[in-house]
């Protein structure tokens, strides 16, 4: 009777073991890539992956990188499940254009969840007073690798203005211009206020922003049709009146090959669930999700979140089917 007893238990220990390899095995690993840890949109990142923890199908962790263009080649490779992007970077990626020329990414659309005005942001002191006072002068394009990166050089180069460009991550292009190595940087807002790295840099460094003329504006919506034109009200740390810039939308897109159920899970999750992403990026907390992607994506959404946004009674345009 011992030794059947022993057995019995070695049974049950074994075969809870299974069940729980077999519980292991069916939870969803999903690595979320972000940006630099020093950015507001890192934090967000943080919330979404407390998020999709939760559910009982997806185990979630964030990995720091280069922001949209290297996650989107990071995804292309299997490295990750999904990235924060862009929308016009989503869009080259798609059409395999500009940085993706002639190697298309076919990542999907999930959601978006912000708006990133490109704030040009220069010392002070620096007596530059317009774009094209930036000729030849040394400043940030934005984070090594980033989107925002990519726009500035595109920008600038359609507008003729050559800056000597400094390379590097935000936090190394944040010092450059805290100790005179750069006159300033290219800089994602948070909605139309400054970002949390730009606002540190303007305690100690007075800076100002660069607006864009109307001439400048209708070149870029002429020529870079991808981009959002975007009114800004300015204010005493911009040291700006109103003034117009360049933008896109902040979104996140899946890997090329995500099924559409686990893509449905996900958005569900995430849209059902907005006051822990508002208490990381609060701008989320006056944002309908939904709403904002069908507005302002540039490319067709994946199928598993056009299922979701259709099941919560929004209309999807036909432009994005």
């Amino acid at each position: 009777m011992k030794t059947l007893s022993r057995l019995l238990t070695t049974v049950a220990i074994v075969a809870g073991v299974a069940a729980g390899s077999q519980a292991a095995q069916a939870e969803t690993r999903l690595a979320l890539g972000s940006t630099n840890a020093q950015s507001a949109h890192y934090a967000y990142f943080a919330a979404l992956a407390n998020i999709l923890s939760a559910h009982p199908d997806f185990q979630a962790s964030v990995v720091e990188t280069g922001a949209t263009v290297d996650n989107l080649k990071r995804m292309e490779r299997g490295q990750l499940d999904i990235g924060l992007v862009t929308t016009s970077t989503l869009y080259h990626a798609n059409k395999g254009i500009k940085s993706f020329d002639g190697q298309p990414v076919d990542s999907k659309l999930l959601w978006a969840y912000s708006l990133a005005p490109q704030n040009v942001i220069v010392r002070r002191d620096a007596g530059i007073e317009e774009l094209a006072d930036l000729q030849g002068e040394r400043i940030g394009p934005g984070q090594r690798g980033s989107s925002t990166e990519d726009t500035s050089l595109q920008v600038m180069d359609l507008l003729g203005i050559q800056p000597d460009w400094v390379r590097g991550t935000n936090g190394e292009l944040a010092d450059a211009i805290k100790d005179g190595r750069a006159v300033g940087f290219i800089k994602s807002a948070v909605g139309t206020k400054f970002d949390a790295l730009t606002t540190d840099i303007a305690t100690f460094t007075p800076v100002q922003v660069l607006g864009i003329s109307d001439e400048q504006a209708a070149a870029i919506a002429e020529n870079l049709p991808e981009l959002s034109l975007v009114d800004m009200p300015g204010g005493d740390m911009e040291h700006t009146g109103p003034y117009q810039t360049w933008g896109f939308m902040i979104a996140l897109s899946a890997r090329p090959d995500m099924d559409e159920e686990t893509a449905y899970q996900i958005v569900k999750a995430v849209m059902e669930n907005t006051d822990e992403q508002a208490a990381a990026f609060p701008a989320v907390g006056d944002t309908d999700l939904a709403e904002l992607t069908l507005k302002y994506a540039t490319t067709t959404p994946h199928p598993g979140a056009v299922r979701y946004f259709e099941e919560a009674g929004y209309e999807v345009p036909d432009r994005l089917r």
